[in-house]
């Protein structure tokens, strides 16, 4: 970390701990969209992580996705629902990499100041989100057809990105959310932090943006995003665990001061920080440009997530019978690692990812 990536780290604490101050997990989940739209200003305007990974030609800071990374880390310790994975990164990146300037100079500068949300519409309802089967066909006149699910911030998005099967390939897409033939529903998901939505589109006009498939990149940058997340999120559920251990007498002693427990939390302890460790190193590759920056991000989807799990599944034992209750927050932290390790692919398929490049090594 850089002095400035940790000076970038305390002031997003700092904000989302006066923003979240007497209020649970519990609480802030069942917030008004009007709360959420509030904190998300307040990040925007006083810092500016929505353009973070954004050029300055389009009215963002320049910085890069490590920078953003921080954010996310953050966000997934509180478990905040934010829209800086869906907007700030999935679209506003997946818009980046059209290569459509024009598109770029019109549509960035409102999302990097808060003023509006984007959503990218791209895997059916498998979820397998693969770069060349996009949930939508497009016609040559511009109009698509499909139904798209795990839209991130579907509800409230104010403009619509949408991935489509053309003749000439996979491209992107840029279509009104309140035109004509466009659907969207909001969906309850197991996750009650993550805000997903089904996006349907029937003979829907929209605007081609760029002449390539950016899905490709878009997949490794959306994967290594959400492992800030999950490290974030791991990172606190052993906070938390830890401390619970030390405060909860068993038996006339600390439950922290059995060897069980405290080997269990060690062995929890490493699992998070070498996932901590991946999850940076992936970053810090795409933003190089490295050759091995694919495969970074196929392993840090896999381990991140597994970290994950096993965190919050620990939070939820060790904390004992209080664990399960409703109003306790581990099983928040569960849903959240069951919920995130479907996205952007389930790790069965980045771990074939990973297995089909060192056979193709080998070879």
């Amino acid at each position: 970390m850089t002095a400035e990536q940790e000076a970038l780290r305390m002031s997003v604490r700092g904000v989302l701990s006066r923003h979240t101050a007497d209020r649970s997990i519990a609480e802030r989940t069942e917030s008004t969209a009007g709360d959420d739209a509030e904190l998300w200003q307040v990040l925007c305007g006083q810092i500016g992580v929505a353009g973070l990974a954004v050029p300055e030609r389009f009215g963002g800071l320049g910085a890069g996705l490590g920078e953003a990374h921080v954010v996310l880390d953050e966000l997934g310790r509180t478990l905040t629902p934010a829209p800086m994975l869906g907007c700030a990164v999935l679209a506003g990146q997946a818009l980046l990499h059209s290569g459509d300037e024009a598109a770029c100079r019109r549509i960035l500068p409102d999302l990097v100041g808060g003023e509006r949300l984007a959503a990218l519409a791209w895997t059916d309802q498998h979820g397998d989100w693969d770069p060349h089967r996009p949930a939508f066909t497009a016609t040559k006149g511009g109009r698509l057809t499909g139904e798209a699910h795990y839209v991130l911030d579907a509800p409230l998005a104010d403009v619509l990105l949408v991935a489509a099967s053309t003749p000439a390939g996979v491209r992107l897409f840029e279509v009104d959310p309140h035109a004509v033939g466009v659907r969207r529903r909001p969906v309850t998901t197991v996750d009650l932090t993550r805000r997903l939505g089904v996006v349907m589109l029937d003979g829907a006009s929209g605007h081609q943006l760029g002449e390539v498939n950016p899905l490709e990149r878009v997949r490794d940058i959306a994967c290594v995003a959400l492992s800030a997340e999950q490290v974030g999120a791991a990172t606190r559920a052993v906070e938390l665990t830890v401390a619970y251990a030390l405060s909860r007498v068993q038996f006339g002693r600390l439950i922290g001061a059995f060897q069980a427990i405290a080997h269990r939390l060690a062995d929890l302890h490493v699992v998070v920080e070498s996932a901590r460790s991946l999850s940076y190193a992936a970053v810090s590759s795409l933003d190089s440009d490295a050759p091995d920056a694919h495969l970074l991000a196929a392993g840090a989807a896999v381990h991140c997530a597994e970290a994950l799990e096993q965190a919050a599944a620990q939070m939820i034992q060790l904390h004992g019978g209080i664990g399960i209750t409703w109003e306790h927050d581990a099983h928040r932290y569960f849903k959240r690692a069951h919920g995130a390790a479907h996205l952007f692919g389930h790790p069965r398929a980045h771990l074939a990812r990973l297995a089909e490049a060192v056979i193709g090594a080998q070879r």
